[in-house]
């Protein structure tokens, strides 16, 4: 069981509150999980969402979002990887609470942001990213 330090949780909201959305709408297509880290950031914000998995969501957006990492996100190939390894973490801990109705939400979010996303987005980096359903992975 994850215990929940009220201050860091809301910290890591206020984090998310202030950065999620500008940062997502500047680098949307250079992010690799940006599918799952929309559908986390909609299970994050669902009253239904338990708090021990809402904090840990909030913990790895907010790694996110901070603009100071171990790997600068502006580095070609390299700049998600330590948020996408933080992320993937949290998700597998999580991934239960991350429901379908979340994942339409992200994909919703794709289609309307799609410019945005293939506007932000590298000649290596993938266009559009691929949202993956529970029945394309059976572990889910």
């Amino acid at each position: 069981m994850v215990v929940v330090d009220p201050q860091k949780y809301a910290r890591d909201q206020e984090r998310v509150r202030s950065g999620f959305w500008r940062k997502l709408k500047r680098y949307a297509g250079k992010v690799p999980f940006l599918d799952e880290a929309l559908a986390a950031y909609y299970s994050a914000i669902d009253p239904k969402t338990p708090l021990q998995a809402k904090a840990i969501i909030m913990g790895a957006l907010a790694y996110f979002v901070v603009p100071v990492d171990m790997m600068p996100d502006f580095v070609a190939w390299l700049g998600f990887t330590d948020d996408a390894a933080v992320f993937y973490a949290a998700l597998r801990i999580v991934n239960a609470h991350i429901k379908d109705h979340h994942r339409t939400r992200a994909r919703f979010w794709l289609e309307k942001n799609e410019d945005v996303v293939r506007e932000t987005a590298t000649d290596r980096a993938p266009a559009k990213p691929v949202l993956r359903t529970r029945a394309a992975d059976p572990s889910r």
